[in-house]
């Protein structure tokens, strides 16, 4: 499985941004793809998932209500819609691959795509 996520930027708080994690590789079945997120100083984060083929979600407590993750099965990528952005939510994001059911821990993700980097300014 190889995973290239790109869309990531600088916006000031309030902005919107639209991760993509283009994936390539297999087809996705019963897979889960998610992103996590590793802020400046800090441990890598969930964010969010989405189980590719019932589209059930998962999102962690911080970006309930303003991010939204969904995926395209023609186009076999998954995104992340970022609104409402604060100086908080600036990292790097990762979007990863995993066989198994929605999970929170990055122990399950077997498959990582490089980060792409978001800036949030005050």
């Amino acid at each position: 499985v190889q995973l290239q996520a790109s869309g990531g930027g600088s916006v000031q708080a309030g902005g919107s941004l639209r991760l993509s994690c283009a994936a390539s590789g297999r087809t996705f079945g019963s897979y889960t793809l998610g992103w996590f997120r590793r802020a400046p100083g800090k441990e890598r984060e969930f964010v969010a998932a989405i189980r590719w083929t019932v589209y059930s979600t998962v999102y962690s407590e911080s970006v309930k209500g303003r991010f939204t993750i969904s995926r395209d099965s023609a186009k076999n990528t998954v995104y992340l819609q970022m609104n409402s952005l604060k100086p908080e939510d600036t990292a790097v994001y990762y979007c990863a691959a995993s066989p198994g059911g929605l999970s929170v821990s990055d122990t399950g993700y077997t498959a990582w795509g490089q980060g792409t980097l978001v800036t949030v300014s005050s």
